[in-house]
């Protein structure tokens, strides 16, 4: 009779899950992992800034709508802008480099006295705030091998969505006590990560000899593959802000207070949080657009459980549904892009996926509260069909992004990225 394999302990049994789910990695993804954490704990400025405007600096409602526009106008360029300081000057030169200037443009704003003042420095929160993005996501495609890099990225999420949740709750704390203290935590977290990554990880970038003619955002965009997956982002970012623009407005038409609101919305965090331990180092198996779509899919069941939803509860249940889908969204955007992009213009892919993202919440709160006045529903059913058509695109996208990332693969085996 074949010998049962003796049950390991609990220690044993725990030690055996990490590893599945952590074990393999590199140091320096462990690096850039600790580092978002603790930038991510510190992230207490954004979620407050409108009451900070209006609280403290006496902004008025319409000019505080035009200073929060003029720092999204500033995000869309930010990632671009990071993904060629990545690609021309080094991973760890943009990414602490970004990290210092968004320090820099925390603290101006947050002593900033005239309205001139306040959005100069909101302009420059704004296009310092995600320059760091492309070089910590070149970071991890050019250290994590492919079979591993969803897996990677689904726990950078992981970091992030832990470390800004607490961050919600003691910034709330904070607040009470004075803004100003939001600003220099938040400043002193970004400079934290910028020099623990200076000082602890190794530079990435291709030799001189491997980038030959390194390329610009020419090749990026002649890339149709890229060029369409960032249309699908769009899609599905101008759906996923909606959470933000027109929730809290349709929860109001039913008489339900802002508290209601802030507790549909802890679920989403409480789902992510949960559920990516729990699948997301399964992902890597299966075909990463079909994945995609199926994220798009739970999305659009989410909205359109929005549409019908007229109390918190059925909100809640909502909202978690959605979030389900944004687990799987959010760890294979990014590794798809890893993928497609060569190692020499890593930075720049990033940067587009970027400008795709912060182009899509710019939209959001236009088209968002244009359908909310033809009626709740129209809103959300519309958002529905968004995200289905974003995954029949992504589906179609399927075959080209197998092919590019198996040619790619096959490049990085030929000659694997040395570190410069």
């Amino acid at each position: 009779m074949p010998l049962t394999p003796p049950a390991l302990p609990p220690a044993g049994r725990l030690r055996a899950l990490v590893k599945v789910r952590a074990g393999g990695l590199p140091r320096a993804f462990w690096v850039l992992w600790s580092g978002t954490l603790v930038n991510r704990l510190g992230a207490m400025v954004n979620p407050f800034l409108s009451l900070y405007l209006s609280q403290v600096r006496d902004v008025p409602l319409g000019t505080i709508g035009v200073i929060l526009a003029i720092i999204g106008v500033g995000s869309v360029i930010s990632q671009p802008l990071g993904g060629f300081l990545t690609d021309r000057f080094g991973r760890r030169i943009a990414l602490t480099g970004g990290m210092l200037a968004n320090a820099a443009s925390l603290l101006a704003l947050g002593h900033a006295q005239s309205l001139v003042a306040l959005t100069a420095a909101g302009f420059a929160l704004g296009v310092t705030l995600d320059l760091f993005r492309p070089a910590a996501q070149a970071l991890i495609a050019d250290t994590v091998p492919a079979a591993d890099r969803t897996r990677a990225f689904g726990l950078l999420l992981w970091s992030v969505n832990l470390g800004f949740s607490a961050a919600m709750v003691l910034g709330g704390h904070l607040a009470t006590r004075g803004f100003s203290l939001l600003f220099w935590v938040d400043a002193a977290a970004c400079a934290v990560f910028g020099l623990l990554v200076w000082f602890a990880v190794p530079e990435t970038r291709p030799t001189p000899a491997q980038r030959g003619t390194s390329g610009s955002y020419r090749d990026v965009l002649a890339d149709r593959a890229m060029l369409a997956f960032a249309g699908v982002v769009v899609l599905y970012a101008v759906v996923f802000q909606q959470a933000f623009a027109t929730l809290p407005l349709v929860m109001a038409r039913h008489g339900l207070s802002g508290d209601v609101y802030g507790m549909v919305m802890a679920v989403n965090g409480i789902v992510l949080i949960l559920v990516q331990p729990l699948i997301g180092h399964r992902l890597g198996a299966f075909d990463k657009s079909r994945v995609l779509a199926t994220g798009f899919v739970l999305a659009a069941g989410g909205n359109a459980l929005v549409a019908a939803a007229s109390a918190g509860p059925a909100f809640a249940l909502a909202v978690a549904v959605w979030s389900l889908g944004e687990v799987l969204v959010f760890a294979i955007t990014t590794a798809i892009v890893a993928d497609l992009a060569p190692a020499t213009l890593r930075g720049r892919y990033n940067g587009l996926l970027g400008m795709a993202w912060g182009t899509g919440f710019l939209i959001a709160p236009l088209a968002g509260t244009r359908l909310l006045s033809v009626g709740p529903a129209v809103l959300w059913l519309s958002c529905a069909a968004c995200c289905l058509a974003a995954a029949l695109a992504q589906l179609a996208l399927a075959p080209a992004i197998r092919r590019r990332t198996a040619l790619l693969v096959q490049q990085e085996s030929a000659a694997p990225t040395a570190v410069a």
